[in-house]
């Protein structure tokens, strides 16, 4: 079952925005190192720049997800909604 403010939680909360990196960073992590093995010598420093970052996107969407945002959460701080 949803939250009752999926649709916000998607617009406003960090840990949506800091998971949605680190995805762009899986997805991006096999292209680089297609092309670094068919064109271009392999930088290890990169893939282990891209592999650290995606690691710290989701620490901080971890850390993102228990703090209360306002713009999501508004009046009700971490208490669940009226029913009704």
């Amino acid at each position: 079952m949803l939250v009752y403010n999926w649709r916000a939680i998607l617009k406003h909360a960090w840990s949506v925005r800091f998971m949605g990196g680190a995805l762009l960073l899986i997805i991006l992590e096999p292209i680089y190192n297609f092309v670094a093995a068919t064109w271009v010598v392999k930088n290890i420093y990169i893939q282990l720049g891209i592999s650290a970052f995606t690691g710290i996107l989701a620490a901080a969407a971890i850390v993102a997800r228990i703090y209360v945002q306002q713009k999501v959460s508004g009046d009700l701080n971490g208490k669940p909604p009226p029913e009704g």
